[in-house]
């Protein structure tokens, strides 16, 4: 492998891996926020609700990423709706994530004995209390493992922001493949820089399943 050649382009590694990670973040944090509300509104059991989340879920679970970029860059504009690339990312991310991160948040709270909620009920806590102190902490407990998966699973998909032209790592990988036909060189780097960024996240998340199961939350 030519180490010059990677040692030359190793910037703009770096400024890629730096826009992959700000727009994998905030697609994640879209997606939790989403997340949440659906899983909420499922727990409650609101009918009407209840089914346009699940309508939101079969879509965006059955239907890939890159389809879901293009919809909301190409198509959106269409109707008048103009948006950025970056922008586009994010929601698309949040998109695709709301409904995984949903079903984790889901199968927590589902795991919950109704028994529980009654007890907290009749000893006088507020419905709000309950999910706050009684609910919520033992559902995280539980969904933490997907959770977890989850946030890898959208950080790899950032792969796919190339398609939209993107300075991502893909693009960066696949520009430098098509000008210096540098093959190895760009696609190693491509690897070392996923390593360098969602390494770090799985050990942070095995450190936090740990520490959560350890605080007593369910588990």
């Amino acid at each position: 492998m030519n180490i010059d050649f990677m040692l030359e382009y190793l910037p703009l590694y770096e400024k890629a891996a730096v826009l992959t990670v700000r727009i994998g973040c905030e697609g994640i944090l879209i997606a939790l926020s989403v997340g949440v509300i659906c899983a909420l509104i499922q727990y409650g059991k609101i009918p009407v609700l209840r089914r346009i989340v699940s309508v939101y879920i079969e879509l965006s679970r059955n239907t890939p990423l890159l389809v879901q970029l293009f919809f909301i860059y190409y198509g959106l504009p269409k109707i008048g709706i103009s948006t950025n690339a970056e922008v586009c990312g994010a929601l698309g991310l949040g998109f695709l994530g709301g409904s995984y991160m949903s079903e984790a948040i889901r199968s927590g709270l589902e795991t919950i004995e109704p028994i529980q909620t009654e007890s907290a009920l009749s000893l006088g806590l507020k419905p709000y209390q309950v999910m706050r102190y009684v609910i919520l902490p033992q559902a995280v407990s539980v969904s933490m493992p997907a959770f977890m998966a989850n946030i890898i699973f959208l950080l790899k998909e950032t792969s796919v922001f190339s398609a939209i032209s993107l300075m991502d790592l893909m693009f960066t990988a696949k520009d430098l493949i098509g000008l210096y036909y540098k093959t190895t060189e760009s696609l190693f780097m491509l690897v070392v820089f996923y390593l360098i960024i969602l390494l770090p996240v799985s050990i942070i998340g095995r450190i936090i399943e740990r520490r959560v199961r350890y605080a007593g939350f369910g588990a």
